[in-house]
């Protein structure tokens, strides 16, 4: 009796042998790599690209997967990231995390749109970029149409020149995206913090007064 007693208080209880099978208090939440939005839930993902890399060794084909993820907030906010492992939801996790790391601001107009028309460059890869007034919609394809409208952009429109891979064609869009200036960017480049305001002009006394006056 007093061995099986023993033997019993060795046993780990069934509460805490669930929690460890199911990755602790968390509910077996991956605490290394981390969910699809456990770092910021205020950004949307989406996989641009999958490619599968294989590798022939001295034993046999090592095969990878490399993910290609766009991240955004809807409001102007924007990112990329590149993950590589044996599995593809590795792979994506690896590169949304990538993907908060190195994010983008895009000035945005009120009509949801570009400032200005730009071009962006990545190798042999062109992606040009032009506002468009409100109710045109994002007239773009591809990786482009992808982060405009994880961004929050509604309405531009898009021509990408050259090779669509799709790596260039996301580097040469956020090429484009750091040469957009807004209005208040420049004038406060030209005019320092507070634009310059004109002086008064003084009021012109008509004739009628000038001859009253004599």
């Amino acid at each position: 009796m007093a061995e099986e007693k023993r033997n019993q208080g060795n046993r780990p209880q069934a509460g805490a042998d669930a929690s460890r099978r199911q990755g602790g208090p968390n509910g077996g939440r991956n605490q290394r790599h981390g969910g699809r939005h456990a770092i910021n839930d205020r950004f949307q993902d989406q996989v641009v690209d999958i490619n599968k890399i294989t590798k022939v060794e001295k034993g046999g084909k090592h095969m990878r997967f490399a993910a290609l993820v766009v991240i955004g907030d809807g409001n102007g906010e924007f990112g990329f990231g590149q993950g590589k492992s044996a599995e593809v939801p590795v792979a994506i996790r690896k590169a949304v995390a990538y993907a908060h790391a190195q994010t983008v601001k895009m000035p945005m107009t009120k009509s949801h749109t570009i400032p200005h028309e730009v071009y962006g460059k990545c190798g042999v890869c062109t992606v040009y970029l032009k506002p468009a007034p409100d109710g045109t919609g994002i007239i773009a394809g591809g990786a482009v149409r992808q982060i405009m409208q994880l961004a929050g952009i509604k309405n531009i429109y898009s021509k990408v020149y050259g090779r669509r891979t799709p790596i260039n064609v996301v580097r040469a869009t956020i090429d484009a995206v750091k040469q957009l200036k807004t209005r208040e960017y420049v004038e406060r480049v030209r005019f320092g913090s507070t634009r310059a305001q004109k002086p008064a002009e003084k009021p012109v006394a008509s004739v009628d007064n000038e001859e009253a006056s004599n």
